[in-house]
């Protein structure tokens, strides 16, 4: 693969506000029922005064061994060039396998076109453009980082080297491409 896409959130910097979720819909047009992204606001921890939350991104996590992928009798959900899992949505049976098969249940049936959806890194619109994800342009804090892992001159893979990052699920083997910086203790931080 030429590109390795991958996603940085920031936890320290997230405030949960949702304009990611909200940047999202508007530019991949999803309906009201479901969401491809949104950030779960857990909480409040500690005692008053001091007290904290944590804001965990629930997304596809673009995983380079892509149990969706691998289940999909039809070609249907598939792997670029550039590493983003993908569907064809002309290929797509409903069969619903690649529901069934993400560990991180992010998948959900599109209400008005019957099939699969999930993140895509706005792959077809503002990446094909040259633009961050809508998600990445509209946060305010900056808590998300985009770009090409493979490029050791990227912002993203600035980040990766110095800051302590994780994935979820790894034990899985599902090799996730959304890398966390984990929360000190919630609200934004330097």
């Amino acid at each position: 693969m030429t590109k390795r896409y991958v996603l940085v959130h920031d936890e320290n910097k997230c405030i949960g506000c949702q304009a990611c979720n909200v940047a999202c819909r508007s530019e991949n047009n999803v309906p009201e029922s479901v969401t491809r992204l949104q950030v779960r606001i857990e909480g409040p921890y500690g005692n008053f005064p001091n007290l904290h939350f944590k804001y965990n991104r629930v997304s596809c996590e673009q995983c380079e061994n892509a149990p969706c992928v691998k289940v999909c009798p039809t070609g249907a959900a598939y792997v670029n060039d550039d590493g983003i899992v993908s569907i064809n949505e002309n290929k797509c049976v409903g069969c619903l396998y690649c529901v069934a098969a993400c560990p991180y249940k992010v998948r959900f049936i599109n209400p008005e076109t019957r099939v699969p959806d999930k993140c895509d890194f706005c792959k077809s619109t503002r990446l094909a453009r040259g633009e961050d994800p809508a998600c990445v342009s509209v946060c305010p804090t900056q808590a998300l980082v985009f770009g090409d892992a493979n490029d050791v001159n990227s912002e993203v893979r600035q980040v990766l080297d110095t800051k302590a990052n994780y994935q979820q699920k790894v034990n899985l083997g599902t090799e996730p491409r959304v890398y966390r910086i984990p929360s000190r203790k919630g609200g934004i931080k330097a």
